[in-house]
């Protein structure tokens, strides 16, 4: 204690430091343990995996989805012992209403009854089993059950999906746990589907869109089953593919895993992304250790000053080990108050936490058990790893070369304290890099051209209740709202940019050519205002028009889908034909490449189809208004509640919308850069406690340096040199391995920055400039010192 009190400085350093790293590891470990624990919570977990479909074309990966076929529950259930059952769900959306309650759905599923069996859903009303056995049967959650029935009990109440079927409440589940990858609202019965669609939908593999879980029976092995999927296909639809030169491959994916590994289409849910957790991960570990170097760095330096006391007490009769008990002793004190104070940090700041992530970490962690044995492992690490090389060192010291003064002379711990600063300095530049690599791919995504104007563009959602009427009504609602002040255009499509395209269609191909050789492309439905309101660019050829009667059995292509149709130049494509699911369309125009999605992914393939009553989505492009968009929002309802009654009003802003895809990114960004800065605050925290301490030890050469001429430029030049040396080693170090982490994480992008000398540079300079500003700190201090004073204290 006496030690602590008398050493203020260098006791505050430690303890904050430590504090700071231990509260920034452990509050990045719970982000990360959150992250890996999705689906964790299924008794049936180990056993449940999602069946995830890739198909091939000319031997080549076309295209990779979370949902595939209809048929392939059913059939893997028959054919392979191995499978105990299989759930089977199909996405839908729609206008669920009850009396007066209606709201438009969009987290809802047909499901076969295996589902709620299958998973450890709560069922807090009614039972699993049974439940979505009978057509027109629904299960809904806790939150959904309060949203449409308040304190009544909805078991047995009738819901109606879009006015046409009604569907009764058997079962009531609890609200899904933020931790899981798949998330529902509603459950409609299977059954129901069956009975809109046919039987078909049971078994056919020509039906996309189908998300198929299997659960293995127990001791049943992964790659088994995947083999015999395989030779299912083979022998059921082997010279099929091979004739169309084409592929199939079904993989098993675990459930625990689909949260982190998996980004395919049509993905129930947004996932993570493994590799951004991977780096949050070595952030944590690099914070945790630079804040144990700073006390190991601070304690051997500080042992030429407790030499003597280690050599008195050596006389005195104590032995080594008791000694090493006492600096052990020492370090666990320190270690404990940082804890503390780590423990306020993270309850003071856990709000701004969950705000930076997304996530929502409550404060039961600190009655989550995890969290206190994460807490004592980094405790007891901390103590052992940063106390036991200093404990060994002070009690090494023999007592007659101590008390002879002839350990000061010597250079004891030098490079082991160089050493590790060069450690310290090269994290610090590696999460510095990663940092500035981060912000500038960000910024690179959010400013480059669209192709497509977003930009002053509400879009309403399409209406799903309505009746033969419903062209009619499309074309007066448009009409009338360009009557509303500042409303220029208004387009009817399938799809509005911001997410990935949804009508994926196989099977197309160029007339008259081999009809084995067909792609898929990604389809959108517009209207004629459609590419006008987009701004979308038409290279070659025209747009849809009203005054071709045979633009129904018209369709325009953009850049990616000619290439892909093989046409080496876009004009070659014009007038062509193509063979599309039984019916010939003429290509009459070709469009410029625009970003459905995020850069993050490439241009998709893209052929917009003539469908003028459109009803997914209404886009209205709004001009001057006057500042008040609210006039217009107001406007466009009353417009809608007329021609479109019983439908929710919903709309979003689309340059939001698209905003929203980079979410996730800025997210990750954000907290990357502020956990980085964090280490590198503590690893300057330990530098200027070294050089504080140094610069003490050397008080006295400085003033005879001063008197005999030497200027403040020059001292402060012998002080640095010895810390910028490690600094310099530590860039050496950190840069190539940098680069090529930062290499792989910009594979993940399809439109990236390249990696040029400058983004090592200027971080590098950041780091060199903060460190030698905290090293001069001290050193001007003891420059400045009056060497009259120095030379007389002993």
């Amino acid at each position: 204690m006496r030690n602590l009190i008398k050493h203020k400085v260098f006791s505050f350093i430690n303890i904050f430091g430590l504090a700071l790293g231990i509260a920034a590891c452990l509050l990045l470990l719970q982000y990360i343990r959150m992250e890996r624990s999705y689906d964790n919570f299924h008794a049936k977990g180990d056993r449940i995996f999602r069946v995830q479909q890739n198909r091939y074309n000319e031997g080549k990966l076309s295209t990779q989805w979370a949902a595939g076929a209809a048929g392939i529950g059913l059939d893997m259930k028959q054919a392979i012992p191995e499978v105990e059952a299989y759930a089977k769900l199909y996405s839908t959306s729609g206008v669920i209403s009850y009396r007066n309650e209606k709201f438009r759905e969009e987290k809802m599923y047909y499901a076969n009854d295996a589902f709620l069996p299958m998973f450890s859903y709560k069922v807090l009303k009614g039972k699993a089993q049974g439940a979505l056995a009978e057509p027109n049967t629904a299960v809904i959650t806790l939150s959904t059950a309060k949203k449409y029935f308040g304190d009544e009990d909805p078991i047995g109440k009738v819901i109606s999906h879009n006015k046409e079927q009604d569907f009764k409440i058997t079962a009531i589940v609890e609200d899904m746990p933020v931790n899981t990858h798949f998330k529902f609202g509603i459950l409609l019965s299977f059954e129901t589907y069956v009975k809109l669609v046919g039987t078909d939908v049971n078994t056919t593999w020509n039906w996309d869109g189908f998300y198929t879980y299997l659960l293995l029976k127990p001791q049943a092995d992964r790659k088994v089953v995947e083999t015999k999927m395989a030779n299912f296909i083979e022998k059921r639809f082997g010279d099929e593919l091979r004739q169309g030169n084409a592929g199939l491959e079904l993989k098993l994916q675990p459930l625990k895993d689909i949260h982190l590994t998996s980004n395919y289409m049509m993905e129930a849910e947004v996932n993570g992304n493994e590799q951004s957790v991977n780096f949050l991960t070595v952030i944590a570990i690099f914070i945790i250790i630079i804040a144990w170097i700073n006390y190991i760095n601070l304690s051997t330096a500080r042992s030429l000053e407790r030499a003597k006391e280690v050599g008195i007490r050596k006389v005195l009769g104590s032995y080594r080990g008791q000694l090493i008990r006492q600096f052990l002793l020492e370090s666990f004190l320190i270690n404990f108050l940082a804890v503390v104070f780590a423990l306020l940090l993270i309850v003071l700041t856990l709000p701004l936490f969950n705000e930076l992530t997304g996530k929502e970490i409550s404060f039961t962690l600190l009655t989550d058990i995890k969290f206190w044995i994460s807490l004592a492992v980094i405790f007891l690490a901390g103590t052992f790893l940063s106390g036991l090389y200093p404990a060994f060192v002070l009690s090494s010291f023999k007592p007659v070369e101590v008390l002879k003064g002839k350990l000061v002379k010597t250079s004891h711990g030098a490079f082991l304290r160089q050493s590790l600063v060069v450690i310290q300095f090269a994290a610090s530049v590696a999460l510095m890099v990663g940092t500035y690599s981060v912000y500038r791919q960000l910024q690179f995504m959010q400013s480059q051209d669209l192709g497509v104007q977003i930009d002053q563009t509400l879009v309403l959602r399409g209406p799903n209740v309505k009746d033969s009427t419903y062209a009619v009504k499309l074309n007066a609602f448009k009409t009338e709202m360009l009557t509303i002040p500042g409303v220029n255009k208004v387009s009817a499509s399938t799809e509005v940019p911001g997410h990935k395209v949804r009508w994926n269609a196989g099977g197309i191909r160029l007339v008259g050519s081999d009809p084995n050789k067909t792609n898929q492309y990604r389809i959108i439905g517009v209207d004629y205002d459609f590419i006008d309101t987009y701004g979308l660019k038409v290279l070659k050829g025209r747009n849809f028009s009203e005054k071709y009667g045979t633009d129904p059995k018209a369709v325009l292509f953009n850049e990616a889908a000619i290439k892909l149709m093989g046409f080496k130049k876009s004009e070659e494509a014009l007038n062509k034909q193509i063979e599309f699911w039984g019916d010939q369309y003429t290509i009459v125009g070709i469009v410029s490449n625009h970003h459905q999605e995020s850069l993050r992914e490439a241009y998709d393939a893209h052929i917009f189809r003539l469908i003028p009553e459109s009803d997914n989505y209404y886009s209205v492009k709004i001009g001057s208004v006057g500042g008040n968009v609210n006039d217009v929002i107001r406007a466009t309802k009353e417009k809608w509640t007329a021609f479109f009654p019983g439908n929710p009003f919903e709309y979003f802003f689309l340059d939001d919308h698209f905003q929203e895809q980079y979410k996730a990114d800025q997210q990750f960004g954000k907290t990357f850069g502020l956990f980085a800065g964090l280490a590198i605050i503590v690893a300057c925290l330990g530098l200027f406690g070294l050089v504080s301490f140094v610069t003490t030890q050397r008080t006295k050469e400085i003033g005879i340096r001063k008197v005999l001429g030497a200027g403040i430029p020059g001292i402060l030049l012998l002080l640095t040199k010895d810390f910028i040396k490690p600094i310099l080693v530590s860039f050496a170090i950190a840069v190539p391995v940098t680069w090529y982490f930062l290499n792989q994480w910009l594979e993940n992008y399809a439109f990236k920055i390249e990696i040029n000398p400058l983004m090592f540079i200027l971080p590098a300079l950041c780091i060199l400039i903060i460190s030698m500003l905290t090293v001069s700190v001290q050193t001007v201090k003891a420059a400045s010192a009056n060497p009259v004073k120095n030379l007389r204290t002993e």
